[in-house]
């Protein structure tokens, strides 16, 4: 499953702001982190530039050593 989706900072806690319904409790997922300017520019705006999101996930696959 690859999947990207929106999480709110609360408390120490990244809490999903929908409904998560591939994942089950105990599941073990990877999470990268975007700061809000990326993540506005990658995922925030109504034309998204297919290009940007590749190399977005690119070097996270790359991090991960799956790329």
């Amino acid at each position: 499953m690859s999947k990207v989706i929106r999480v709110k900072y609360e408390k120490g806690v990244l809490k999903p702001l929908g409904m998560i319904e591939e994942l089950r409790d105990g599941d073990i997922i990877v999470v990268k982190i975007l700061g809000k300017d990326i993540a506005d520019e990658v995922f925030g705006s109504i034309k998204v530039d297919k290009e940007r999101v590749e190399e977005v996930l690119r070097e996270a696959e790359d991090e991960l050593g799956m790329y």
